[in-house]
């Protein structure tokens, strides 16, 4: 669901946004950030982007089709007043 790599992206910036003594605890703390920052975007309601990709293309072929059937519609009802004159 969530990139690894800008996980880890996120939790070097973090560690490297901390004073040289706390950041000599090197590859420790970089870890801790990474669970930290992971649990909390894991407990985030967000959707992989491939998900969001396709639902983005069944969206637009429903518009699509909502389109057709609003001009079907219109003629029908065309049709059915032009008929009652």
């Amino acid at each position: 669901m969530i990139d690894p790599k800008k996980l880890e992206e996120i939790a070097k910036q973090l560690h490297n946004a901390l004073p040289p003594g706390i950041r000599s605890m090197g590859e420790e703390a970089e870890k801790k950030f990474r669970q930290v920052v992971q649990a909390q975007l894991g407990k985030l309601d967000l959707v992989s982007r491939e998900e969001f990709d396709v639902q983005t293309k069944v969206l637009l072929r429903t518009r699509e089709k909502l389109t057709a059937l609003e001009a079907k519609l219109a003629q029908l009802e065309q049709q059915l007043s032009a008929k009652g004159e």
